[in-house]
């Protein structure tokens, strides 16, 4: 009698390259890979929506999330300082994408003073390195910081680049493998001083869209990288996703048209580049940063010039108290809203990004349109 035994067929051909896992900070962020990773897949969010990104502790899942993550992708340390050592620690065979850092990212200061006295609400040579915010096929192809005009810092770059001690260099009997260590050394001075920079920067960089189209291509590139086969889809994903921000870029400046001249303060110093983008910039702030308390002489000087000129609309955020605008405002005739830079509250997905720009626009054009 035969026995008929099971055949096991042992193919040459490839395996399938998984999709890669992603794990983001914030939910704009996790928005952009979203759009990117289309129906591939999924990106994991440390940050819940609600949750503020400047006091977190990791839960245990979220730790689990970074050691297996192929990649990560978060704004950096600017924002998120307590997750620089769990990224460094847990994510160790992930690539990692830190958005501060990219070539021909925008960056903008914050601005000096309760009232901005220090900064041009007029000029905005910060966005030289972006020309022509329409284009976003282009943003990859855009100049690093060192075309920034306002960065002092970058002004020094040129000397990074010229650290090596040339006398030394003729002791060495292999100049090529010399020369390879003057390119690594050249490179890691380059990385820091491009991180040390981005750190004395406004972390809140995905809400100038230009950015944000930036990313897009960005994500694409890296994913891609480390999934080739689906690298035309992630292309094509992260186009309609800038074509997707060019329409919203649109709608909002026709919006924001019908408040020129209205005027406005802010909870904390969050929202430079949507309005440097928009050409629609605070009067002041009550507070300088997102975790930082203001003192007595910053609300006296807030207060006296809003008195003096007037505010016609005062902003503050989801799940954060009104309690120091009220103080700034009080007596004062002065509209209230409602500005979200988080996306807290639209839902977890590729909309998010473009719908958070387009809710704080709304929320700015209602609060701000003119009275009568």
């Amino acid at each position: 009698m035969l026995r008929y035994l099971p055949l096991v067929i042992l193919s040459a051909a490839p395996l399938h390259a998984e999709v890669p896992r992603v794990v983001t900070d914030i939910p704009p962020v996790h928005a952009l890979v979203s759009q990117v990773m289309g129906d591939l897949g999924t990106p994991e969010l440390v940050v819940r929506p609600g949750t503020s990104p400047h006091h977190h502790t990791m839960r245990p899942s979220e730790a689990r999330m970074l050691s297996k993550a192929d990649a990560v992708v978060w704004v950096g340390p600017a924002l998120t300082r307590w997750l620089e050592e769990p990224i460094e620690n847990l994510a160790t065979d992930a690539k990692v994408m830190t958005l501060m850092e990219g070539e021909g990212v925008e960056l903008l200061s914050f601005r000096e003073g309760a009232t901005f006295e220090a900064h041009d609400h007029g000029g905005h040579d910060d966005h030289e390195a972006h020309g022509d915010h329409d284009d976003h096929e282009d943003h990859a192809d855009h100049d690093d910081h060192e075309e920034h005009a306002d960065h002092e810092e970058h002004a020094d770059h040129d000397d990074h680049e010229k650290h090596d001690d040339h006398d030394d260099h003729a002791s060495h009997d292999d100049h090529e493998e010399h020369d390879d260590h003057d390119e690594h050394t050249k490179h890691d001075d380059h990385d820091d001083h491009a991180a040390h920079a981005s750190e004395l920067m406004d972390p809140h960089v995905w809400l100038d869209p230009g950015n944000g189209a930036l990313f897009l291509s960005q994500i694409s590139a890296l994913l891609s990288d480390l999934d080739p086969e689906n690298a035309a889809t992630y292309a094509a994903n992260a186009k309609a996703g800038q074509d997707a921000i060019a329409k919203v870029e649109q709608e909002i400046t026709s919006e924001l048209a019908s408040i020129d001249g209205q005027s406005f303060i802010v909870l904390h110093d969050a929202y430079h580049y949507f309005e440097a983008h928009f050409d629609i910039e605070a009067s002041g702030s009550v507070s300088e940063g997102d975790a930082q308390t203001p003192g007595a002489e910053r609300m006296q000087t807030l207060r006296t010039a809003l008195i003096d000129s007037g505010v016609d609309c005062a902003f503050t955020e989801p799940q954060m108290s009104a309690r120091l605008l009220d103080t700034a405002t009080e007596g004062l005739s002065v509209n209230y809203g409602v500005l979200d830079p988080l996306g807290a509250e639209q839902p977890l997905g590729a909309d998010l990004y473009v719908n958070t720009l387009r809710a704080m626009s709304a929320s700015m054009a209602g609060c701000l349109a003119p009275k009568g």
